[in-house]
């Protein structure tokens, strides 16, 4: 059960929230290449007309491989949360649906960051979405914490996985501040996301929950022997 005071039947498996936020994900990730046609090339009648429309269409490309990327990197802290998350109640259905929200609307702001480049929205619109979706992923993670969501976790080595986390968010944050000046370049920030997260995070983090779970909490392998679901 999520809490103890609660009983069990108000809370179910994560496993089919799992699988939606997957799929959303995918379907976010694919939407983002429709905007590249070759419709985009204008009229090419030469060698010299197409490499020079595929040359106009370089930041277009870059948008949508930045785009790409950090989608990638938000699902792969998706993935990486379920592993641990076993039971979720409504709370935490509705701040996983608030992030798919934010997730199916990034092919909408590339394709303004694409096109509005010149102006001062279409440069910031981009950033702060995914900043605002990273932002509940983080959110996601606490309110997992608080609730005891992830039974096979010491409350210490989850507390330092939701530190890890917040890399992202500090990430991400500082590509909106610099999003008025450089726009979704920004986002070449997130290669200091490793350096930041094993900084964040301090000890290795646990990567097994299979083997966690067959280690009783208090005993052996866990931190300090307390009871997450009391965080």
């Amino acid at each position: 059960m999520i809490r103890r005071e609660r009983h069990p039947s108000v809370t179910v498996s994560a496993r089919r929230t799992e699988a939606y936020t997957d799929g959303v994900f995918a379907i976010a990730a694919t939407l983002l290449v429709l905007d590249l046609t070759s419709q985009s090339l204008g009229e090419v009648g030469s060698d010299a007309d197409l490499a020079r429309a595929l040359r106009d269409m370089l930041h277009p490309v870059f948008s949508f491989v930045i785009s790409f990327l950090v989608l990638c990197i938000m699902w792969m802290t998706h993935v990486r949360q379920f592993e641990w998350i076993v039971r979720i109640d409504n709370a935490g259905m509705w701040i996983n649906n608030l992030r798919l929200l934010l997730v199916v609307l990034v092919p909408f702001t590339t394709s303004l960051d694409t096109d509005y480049s010149a102006y001062l929205l279409g440069r910031v619109l981009l950033p702060v979405n995914f900043f605002l979706a990273i932002l509940v992923g983080w959110l996601q993670w606490t309110w997992a914490l608080r609730s005891g969501a992830i039974p096979d976790l010491s409350r210490d080595d989850a507390r330092r996985l939701g530190r890890a986390a917040l890399s992202a968010v500090i990430i991400s944050g500082l590509a909106v501040a610099v999003s008025p000046l450089v726009g979704s370049a920004g986002f070449l920030l997130f290669f200091l996301d490793g350096p930041l997260t094993r900084l964040l995070r301090g000890a290795d983090a646990p990567t097994d929950p299979v083997a966690a779970r067959a280690t009783p909490l208090g005993g052996p392998g866990a931190s300090d022997g307390a009871d997450p679901r009391e965080g």
